[in-house]
């Protein structure tokens, strides 16, 4: 282990005000009878990655990014207001118990060297944690103390240059190519053929965690394994899963550790040839970890682990059911999927058991996979969607919307469905 103390400090308020807002338009979805918001279509704006909490601790505020700055959406009525004006690299997350918005300013974009900020949606006081020689910051632990990233070291050339190719002013990929006849491959397809060069290259990389209030920076694990999607449990603040990046069918993908590098445990374990596992995120009891299965023949489930009781529950997934993301209701008793190309629709999906008596007299039973189905609810009709842009839906704290992002009008932009169907 290693420590680094960093640069911290305060700065004056900076909170914007701004008139009340003219309330977002609205309006029936003639495909599902629910409520749509149309919250932000400002150019640029961007909406938190699907298991990035974007919420302010009283479910009252959203936070959200333009090209001016911060903007926070009242989850009431959804009229919204610009609170930090500053250019800003990412926005994180709100933290669980203050509302603070975490983000990150830098020259360069990307992964490159950054400085990590707070700013009290209150206050507008802003607060310099940490600058970075590099990587992301990607979760924040359940008490508040603790931020946690990857980043590359320093690889040697060879290695660099077996990564494929990269933007040379952000360093960002490029996943643009062509095919032996010469002509561009499709995006999904240059982007898998990106991401084989990038897990061969062997990278040394690290998983680390900042002390918010020291700004000191400590190593978790160092590996040669592409290392990503580093999040902390809701509920254990040392607790973290991650994953070994890459085209899913050639990594174990899933794992946890402990903050202080402990307990490296693999979550999913491949049987088939072909299997894939990933898009995890942890339900909100923290203990939980749900994840996208799907085995050869086109056989695919909604898995997850608990990581304390070790048991087991897999939903079977039925043609319709696909979803680039999945996620879990504040009560856990329902997910949503964000739909894919062939069912292109925010959708919620009620569980159920497998009715089967036999299932509850399985000999070694509490050993066991548990299963069941999923009954679909259509809430919002994405079918002009074009999924390059990721729909990356969330579900508000008190549960009664799903926010997510679409480009159904034409071009992107911030949309909120009312989970209750109108009257």
């Amino acid at each position: 282990m290693r420590g680094n103390r960093l640069m911290i400090g305060w700065t004056l308020p900076l909170l914007v005000a701004a008139a009340p807002a003219p309330p977002p338009a609205s309006w029936i979805d003639a495909a599902t009878g629910h409520r749509i918001v149309r919250v932000d279509d400002r150019p640029g704006n961007y909406g938190l990655y699907f298991n990035y909490n974007p919420f302010t601790p009283d479910g009252k505020r959203m936070i959200y990014l333009t090209p001016e700055g911060i903007r926070v959406a009242d989850t009431s009525n959804w009229t919204t207001k610009l609170v930090l004006k500053e250019k800003i690299d990412r926005l994180m997350f709100v933290g669980n118990h203050t509302p603070v918005a975490y983000y990150s300013t830098s020259p360069t974009g990307n992964e490159g060297a950054s400085t990590i900020w707070s700013v009290n949606l209150d206050t507008g006081q802003r607060r310099r944690i940490a600058d970075l020689p590099g990587g992301r910051i990607a979760s924040i632990n359940a008490d508040d103390t603790l931020l946690a990233g990857h980043r590359e070291l320093a690889p040697p050339p060879a290695a660099i240059a077996a990564q494929g190719n990269r933007d040379p002013k952000t360093g960002s990929p490029t996943y643009a190519a062509n095919g032996p006849d010469g002509k561009p491959l499709p995006f999904a397809v240059a982007k898998e053929q990106w991401m084989a060069k990038r897990l061969a290259a062997g990278v040394p990389m690290e998983i680390f965690t900042i002390d918010i209030r020291t700004g000191e920076r400590r190593t978790v694990t160092q590996s040669t394994d592409w290392l990503n999607h580093v999040l902390f449990s809701p509920s254990d603040p040392t607790l973290l899963s991650y994953c070994h990046e890459g085209p899913w069918q050639k990594v174990d993908r899933i794992w946890t550790i402990r903050t202080d590098g402990s307990h490296k445990t693999k979550v999913h374990q491949r049987s088939f040839q072909g299997e894939i596992a990933g898009h995890e995120y942890w339900a909100p009891d923290g203990r939980t970890i749900w994840y996208d299965l799907i085995q050869p023949m086109g056989v695919r489930w909604l898995a997850s682990l608990d990581v304390v009781s070790g048991k087991r529950v897999w939903y079977a997934l039925r043609p319709g059911q696909g979803s680039y993301h999945y996620s879990s209701s504040p009560d856990s008793r329902v997910f949503s999927g964000d739909g894919n190309d062939e069912g292109k629709f925010i959708s919620l999906f009620h569980p159920r058991v497998d009715p089967n008596p036999r299932v509850a007299d399985t000999l070694d039973g509490d050993r066991l996979i548990a299963s069941g189905d999923l009954e679909t609810e259509r809430l919002a009709d994405l079918s002009k969607q074009d999924y390059t842009l990721e729909p990356n839906q969330h579900f508000t704290p008190d549960g009664k919307w799903l926010v997510y992002r679409a480009n159904i009008e034409g071009k992107p932009a911030i949309y909120a469905v009312e989970v209750a169907k109108a009257r």
